[in-house]
């Protein structure tokens, strides 16, 4: 970013800063009621235009937490400053402090793989076998897919192993994030075996269902999950790209230019790029083998998926089936417990092949650690400003509108979802939003009622869907870590396409609450995939005539 638009950056950050300052205070003055009310998103929203019109996510967060602790504070600064620290940025580090270890495990343990050069090494591979820009994004899908266990896990492990296969394609680092975000949560969320299945069983309280049951009857109908699967598949497959994603793979493709965070057009220099490989990787480039890739990864896998059982187990007080454990489990434990487990087997392993020293090894610990800095830092600043925003008690705000919409019940599954993807949206958490909503929206719908599980649908899938959207979302900071990509320029493609799916799903919505009283609901689930794909024909056919903003494999 050049001096001159990181002055601009900084007046837009000041300017919005003082006067959204001048606005609460007035309010404030004026005896508004900041808790419980529309007021009570106003932090994260500001948070999020900023970082829009701005492009940088540090001070458009930072803005947000001091706006939504002033608001807490009734404008007093000693106040201000005391939420901030207390119970904004240290409650976000100690709440958050078993996902930072994992992250920053799961950045050893790609600065270990990169350092025996195994990574070039599937590269040479995905060179000769993966043959063109299709597959190689089809190969980033399916890995998504496979991961289904946790969306983190997902994000930066598909991130790490994917990148030199679509760099060999000249595929844009966005397009891979992209990639990653539309399969992590979506998969997550339609996966009765993971994390975000145990979160949502643990918001569940029904008489007739377990937790379990009720999120496996619900999937058929989770239509945002399911649509954007679609949706990935299909325009991959069908070559092309629209809105700000085809400007980045035109230049990709035609330039090379993949828009990998942090390089420099110094670093462009072909002289300069050869130190740089010798200084990360070992001196004899073709020492690590591709299993020296595929072994760890599996190992990650292998020793997470035990973690997570492990942990949940101990809940059980060791008796239940594996679904029981994965419900009781707590992933900011588990994957800890998996991560650590996993380096040292890694370690071990390396060095006993003598791909790496010991040595050298050991060096490469402090460097994920830094690699995983940025995305830290990011998620430490959106998870305090859920927390400010959790204390101004948005969940009131949301229940006074599901209340005023309750006699009309054919549109409700289409409401719930929007004002999902709206809280999860101003949030930036998905289980956060199902939290909050799945026990109104039970009680809005009767369990006998036949839009009960299109309901508890419509509620998990606007989760999913405002998380996509938002730039505070862990899943999508997770996402353009993992692809080393800006941040911004992920939200920024991503958003286009994001839309595109949550309006066929808020359709299909309408569909199926309308064919609800004749029992019909289920003919909405393949309407909605042929609009999708409906969609994308047309979309491909009016680019290819106007020869705008065209990406065309």
């Amino acid at each position: 970013m050049n001096k001159a638009r990181v002055t601009k950056s900084v007046l837009i950050a000041v300017i919005v800063f003082l006067a959204a300052s001048v606005a609460i205070f007035i309010a404030n003055k004026l005896g508004v009621n900041f808790e419980g009310t529309a007021w009570a998103l106003f932090p994260p929203l500001v948070a999020i235009v900023l970082a829009l019109v701005t492009k940088e996510a540090y001070s458009s967060l930072l803005v947000g937490i001091t706006l939504g602790a002033f608001m807490v504070a009734n404008c007093g600064l000693e106040g201000t400053i005391d939420i901030v620290v207390v119970d904004g940025l240290t409650s976000a580090v100690a709440d958050n402090a078993g996902i930072f270890l994992f992250l920053v495990m799961l950045g050893m343990v790609v600065a270990l793989v990169n350092k025996t050069g195994a990574s070039r090494a599937f590269g040479e591979w995905s060179e000769k076998h993966i043959k063109s820009r299709t597959a190689a994004q089809l190969a980033s899908f399916l890995l998504g897919i496979l991961i289904f266990i946790d969306d983190y896990f997902n994000c930066l492990t598909v991130g790490s192993v994917m990148s030199p296969v679509t760099d060999s394609k000249r595929i844009s680092r966005v397009k891979l994030a992209y990639i990653i975000d539309a399969t992590a949560a979506p998969i997550c969320m339609i996966a009765p075996v993971s994390s975000w299945a145990a979160a949502v069983s643990g918001s569940v309280n029904s008489e007739s269902y377990s937790g379990v049951g009720l999120f496996i009857r619900s999937i058929p109908f989770n239509f945002y999950s399911l649509y954007t699967l679609v949706f990935v598949v299909t325009i991959i497959v069908m070559g092309f790209d629209y809105g700000k994603m085809a400007e980045f793979e035109i230049k990709a493709r035609e330039n090379g230019d993949l828009s990998i965070i942090d390089v420099t057009t110094e670093n462009k220099d072909e002289e300069k790029n050869e130190r740089i490989v010798e200084e990360d990787g070992p001196v004899n480039p073709r020492t690590g083998k591709m299993y020296d890739l595929i072994i760890p990864v599996f190992a990650l896998i292998f020793f997470c998926i035990w973690g997570l059982l492990k942990i949940g187990y101990q809940s059980l007080e060791g008796s239940g089936s594996v679904i029981d454990a994965l419900s009781e489990t707590d992933a900011y434990v588990g994957l800890p417990w998996g991560g650590l487990l996993a380096i040292v087997f890694i370690m071990i392993y390396l060095c006993a092949r003598r791909v790496i020293s010991f040595k050298d090894a050991m060096e490469c610990l402090p460097k994920g650690f830094v690699a995983m800095v940025p995305a830290i830092t990011i998620l430490t600043l959106a998870s305090s400003l859920k927390g400010v925003t959790n204390m101004l008690d948005a969940k009131i705000f949301v229940e006074s509108i599901m209340a005023s919409i309750q006699n009309l019940a054919w549109i409700l599954p289409a409401v719930v979802f929007v004002i999902a993807s709206l809280i999860s949206f101003a949030t930036g958490t998905s289980w956060g939003t199902f939290g909050i909503l799945i026990p109104i929206v039970s009680a809005v719908f009767p369990e006998t009622s036949p839009l009960f599980f299109v309901g508890i649908s419509s509620c998990l899938a606007g989760a999913v869907c405002g998380d996509h959207c938002s730039p505070i979302s862990d899943t999508t900071i997770m996402s353009s870590a993992g692809a080393h990509c800006n941040h911004i320029n992920h939200v920024e493609t991503q958003l286009p396409y994001a839309l595109s799916v949550a309006v066929i799903s808020f359709v299909t919505y309408l569909i199926a609450g309308a064919l609800s009283n004749v029992g019909l609901t289920w003919i909405a689930i393949p309407v909605g995939a042929a609009l999708t794909v409906g969609f994308l024909i047309v979309m491909k056919t009016v680019i290819k005539k106007t020869g705008k903003n065209k990406s065309f494999d």
